[in-house]
């Protein structure tokens, strides 16, 4: 029996997917916070394995690299691949590349330029596998990768994240961390267009719960901390957004606070939007052109999806996963993507 772990190294959350010959039986999620020490990322890697165990394989991408917690960004890839080659204490250590291949860990300096930040890359390679045509979006907690799949190839201009982000293929918008306020600096606020208070208040979770798209307490789609600490309560994320526009809670009743809500998730989703507007001007995606759904945040894609009248498809839809991963196996892609990969 063949088994494999994929893992996905980011620098809010590590994901890793446990595969045994080629169908997915495990998934493991936790925050990861490197930029507070190197020591809370070997953390995090060790209580995975050991919750998954053994394997005979490690294929690994990651994107904590771009953490402020190495001095530079191809520097942080050497150090997470000495960090996972050392703590798998596995021979059979892969890293993924932007150009579609692994390297052993004794090429990780020469290779590492594609190494950072090449996630979105395996998740495209797996969509491109099964569908000839489609725009793969990934929502996470803090960003969104949009692939646009043509004749079964990527068809991306982008090879690291200051060209994604130029080539309109990823967007510093995510479902539950990042700011409210950084999509707009103004809100309509019971007749009048309001400022917002440029302060870390309140998360885009905050405007999710309002708005039912994430339950109260820890979930899924929100591990991190609330801005102030507090409970992860509508109650408490409904004080958090009145803070934003320099007000107390009391001073918004339910409808009041869900126009807000709504005012700056629209916002968020204009952000997508406008990326989707880019993608159709360069020809490589059409009107008609499927969107398939990954991340935390799809429920969000597939609401677009509807809105564009594209069809939609779910990632983990497409994998041979059981039942009772489907959930967890879009919303790690990258690291399911991983697992199920053989060659």
């Amino acid at each position: 029996m063949t088994c494999v772990i994929g893992w996905d190294i980011g620098g809010a959350h590590i994901k890793a997917a446990r595969a045994r010959n080629g169908r997915l039986d495990a998934i493991v999620q936790s925050v990861c916070t490197p930029h507070l020490g190197i020591g809370y990322l070997e953390r995090a890697i060790q209580e995975a394995l050991e919750e998954l165990g053994r394997a005979d394989r490690h294929h690994i991408t990651m994107t904590a690299e771009l953490s402020d917690a190495f001095p530079n960004r191809l520097t942080g890839v050497e150090i997470i691949a000495s960090l996972m080659a050392r703590l798998t204490s596995a021979d059979d250590v892969f890293f993924y590349t932007s150009k579609s291949e692994f390297v052993s860990f004794s090429c990780v300096k020469q290779y590492a330029p594609l190494i950072a930040s090449a996630n979105w890359r395996i998740s495209g390679d797996a969509i491109a596998q099964k569908m000839s045509s489609a725009l793969l979006i990934d929502m996470g907690s803090t960003t969104t990768d949009l692939i646009p799949i043509r004749d079964n190839e990527l068809v991306v201009q982008g090879k690291d994240d200051a060209s994604r982000l130029a080539h309109g293929e990823l967007v510093y918008v995510g479902f539950s961390r990042g700011a409210p306020q950084a999509y707009v600096q103004s809100a309509p606020i019971r007749g009048r267009w309001t400022p917002l208070v440029n302060e870390a208040f309140a998360t885009m979770a905050d405007v999710r719960r309002i708005l039912y798209d994430l339950p109260e307490g820890d979930c899924r789609g929100d591990l991190a901390p609330s801005a102030d600490g507090r409970p992860k309560t509508r109650a408490a994320s409904h004080a958090r957004l009145a803070r934003l526009a320099g007000c107390d809670m009391a001073e918004f009743n339910e409808n009041d606070m869900w126009a807000f809500a709504s005012y700056l998730a629209r916002a968020q989703q204009r952000q997508i939007e406008e990326q989707i507007a880019l993608l159709m001007s360069r020809g490589v995606i059409t009107p008609t052109t499927p969107i398939v759904g990954a991340g935390v945040g799809r429920s969000l894609i597939r609401r677009l999806a509807h809105q564009q009248e594209r069809t939609y498809q779910d990632f983990s839809n497409l994998m041979p996963i059981s039942e009772t991963l489907v959930e967890l196996s879009s919303d790690c892609a990258p690291a399911t993507a991983l697992a199920l990969l053989t060659s």
